[in-house]
């Protein structure tokens, strides 16, 4: 099972290449293998995917998207992918049915030594707006864990190639631009922690990207 994982693994990552010619551009932080949570906008459901594919291998390989159990969990396929492919992060989104708490689900994750990637949208973006309002989650996760880094993500594109209601990818050229971590200040509220949160990912997205930006290399 573990090799059918990896070669799943390889074969949605060379289609996600090919389709997209996806590159990571780390604008205010180098790929490093440290502990991250890597918190991005969210407007199709291959975002996790492109991040994950521009990610080095060992740093790939360390960092778990954190997904609806409802889709994933929808059929053995699904939750194949989910599962063993991404080794994904499932939680539960209806409130009345959950048993864990997702913040303890996610801090389980990181305190196993893993990254993240999150959505603090909560879900896809299919507004005109740039960014619909943060939830609490990354709020909560950076006072638990004070000590990870976390990176402003933003995927440009993405949401051209796989418009909503397409079953046929549209080939275009994507980006995944990685901003300067962030961290909770001290004495920092909630409101003031994603008002900063959001504005390194409204920057990253309207930054022009200059000879000074390093391009990640993808393994």
């Amino acid at each position: 099972m573990r090799f059918l994982a990896e070669l799943v693994a390889t074969a949605i990552i060379v289609f996600a290449r090919l389709i997209t010619a996806v590159r990571g551009i780390w604008q205010g932080a180098e790929p490093s293998e440290r502990q991250r949570i890597y918190f991005a906008n969210h407007a199709s459901h291959g975002d996790f995917i492109l991040i994950w594919t521009v990610l080095p291998d060992r740093m790939r390989r360390a960092t778990r998207p954190v997904a609806g159990s409802d889709y994933w969990l929808k059929s053995r396929l699904r939750a194949f992918i989910g599962r063993d492919v991404f080794n994904a992060v499932l939680i539960n989104r209806d409130r009345s049915s959950r048993e864990e708490d997702p913040i303890t689900v996610m801090t389980e994750a990181l305190d196993g030594g893993s990254s993240l990637i999150i959505f603090p949208e909560g879900t896809r973006n299919t507004t005109d707006e740039l960014l619909l309002p943060f939830k609490a989650g990354l709020y909560h996760l950076a006072q638990a864990r004070p000590d990870v880094e976390l990176v402003p993500t933003w995927i440009e594109n993405l949401n051209r190639v796989m418009p909503k209601g397409e079953l046929v990818p549209i080939p275009l050229i994507c980006t995944v631009n990685f901003g300067a971590p962030i961290r909770l200040a001290e004495g920092e509220s909630k409101e003031e922690f994603l008002a900063k949160a959001e504005s390194a990912m409204r920057n990253l997205a309207g930054e022009e990207q200059g000879e000074e930006q390093i391009e990640g290399q993808v393994a």
